[in-house]
């Protein structure tokens, strides 16, 4: 599995309820996609959850490299390098993702760790794998994943809730405007 992430600031100016509008339109577009667990339309409005500027971003969850590859390759990208340039994409290889019992995907919180120099590896992937389906089981949970990048040995734990930011999560608040699931349910759970 892959998680693959790129957002684009906008100005402080800009009309978000465009970018509500384009997540209800192009949303549908993604609900049938093989081989997509899910992705995540979302957004950090300017002074709501702890946003100091507006941004656009995407969040995906692809079953297997070559799902991503084919989004690359059959132009799908291009929609959204036509509307707002080519983002950055990060890219996570996954080390394991749960469903959780919660349907109504209202928010993503994103944290990412720094694995430390010294850390034992396998110590450290086993307790995120752990820490993930602990996060899967918590009320309120849609899917909880945990993935690597070892370009720079961080993960990044991702959490798709029901609930709203009240302080107790950890990471970066994303306001869900459309989740896109086509295979969602069929994740394993927690």
């Amino acid at each position: 599995m892959i998680l693959a992430h790129y957002g684009h600031r906008l100005p402080a100016t800009y009309d978000v309820g465009l970018i509500r509008a384009r997540a209800a339109e192009r949303g549908v577009l993604w609900a049938a996609v093989p081989d997509l667990y899910f992705k995540g339309f979302l957004l950090r409005e300017r002074g709501r959850y702890g946003a100091i500027a507006n941004n656009y971003s995407s969040l995906y969850l692809w079953r297997q490299d070559e799902a991503f590859r084919d989004f690359l390759l059959a132009g799908r990208y291009r929609v959204v390098t036509d509307s707002f340039g080519r983002a950055d994409i990060a890219t996570r290889f996954v080390l394991d993702a749960r469903k959780g019992e919660a349907d109504e995907a209202r928010f993503v919180f994103k944290h990412e760790v720094d694995i430390p120099l010294d850390a034992d590896l396998e110590a450290a992937f086993a307790a995120e794998v752990e820490a993930t389906r602990q996060a899967a089981r918590q009320p309120g949970t849609v899917v909880a994943a945990v993935g690597i990048d070892t370009h720079v040995w961080r993960f990044t734990r991702i959490v798709v809730s029901a609930n709203a930011p009240d302080g107790h999560q950890q990471g970066t608040a994303y306001e869900i405007l459309h989740l896109a699931r086509p295979l969602l349910d069929t994740l394993p759970k927690a």
